[in-house]
């Protein structure tokens, strides 16, 4: 019996790196899996394409989180198709880098509506779901939303206040419903490039995390004790000590 066996899971914007690697890692445990993305449909059709191979019951829909409707839509529509919801990972996520003294409303804003707002709103359409199944949700923060980095003031905001929703979360939907935040540090998704060296060297476990590192910490705290809730764990090898 796989752990996850029976169960059905959505996992934003799970067509390519991080979220394609989670996808397939709940798959294999034995969930129903949905995905959503946005523009990469090609590589939604590959991961949808790669989960079916492996037996798995999987779907994807095309989402814009930054429409609050089409959040809402969407779950309702993963929760239909697979006929339950257990688990929520928001794992879909923006990214930038800019001067403070450059970042204008609009980035500011386009930021936050991603990375914190999208999860917040997913997280209300599946509570339902979510609160008679026992669920449990998986935010996927950052490193950078527990130190500063000067060049990426939105986005560090954003991500911290994605750890403090997930802690909120907990306490306002327990028992049922247990929530966790797995913060990645430096994750390379292709070949290790002279880019990223510095940031292996800095590491103490000396070298950059993976997808798969990640998808572990998410499988910890799906599979895991449903009294663990309202952490926020860093899978960085160490770097932000």
């Amino acid at each position: 019996m796989k752990p996850l066996q029976g169960q059905a899971a959505l996992v934003t914007g799970g067509a390519k790196r991080i979220g394609r690697a989670l996808a397939l890692a709940l798959g294999t445990a034995g969930a129903q899996v949905a995905i959503t993305w946005r523009e990469s449909e090609a590589d939604a059709r590959k991961t949808l394409a790669d989960l079916e191979a492996a037996g798995v019951q999987a779907s994807a829909f095309r989402a814009d989180l930054r429409h609050p409707e089409q959040i809402r839509a969407v779950v309702d529509a993963a929760a239909a198709r697979m006929g339950r919801l257990d688990i929520l990972v928001n794992n879909a996520g923006r990214y930038e880098t800019a001067a403070l003294e450059s970042i204008t409303v609009e980035q500011w804003d386009a930021m936050f509506e991603v990375n914190t707002r999208a999860p917040f709103l997913a997280a209300q359409a599946a509570y339902p779901h979510l609160k008679a199944a026992r669920g449990r949700i998986v935010n996927i923060g950052s490193l950078g939303g527990m130190h500063p980095w000067p060049t990426h003031a939105h986005y560090c905001t954003s991500k911290a206040a994605l750890h403090m929703l997930t802690r909120t979360m907990s306490k306002a939907w327990a028992p049922e419903i247990s929530v966790n935040c797995v913060a990645p540090g430096m994750i390379v998704t292709g070949e290790l490039s002279e880019e990223y060296e510095p940031f292996a060297r800095r590491t103490p476990m000396k070298r950059n995390g993976t997808v798969d590192d990640v998808a572990a910490a998410v499988m910890f705290f799906v599979t895991g004790p449903h009294f663990i809730t309202g952490q926020v764990l860093s899978v960085d090898g160490g770097l932000g000590l």
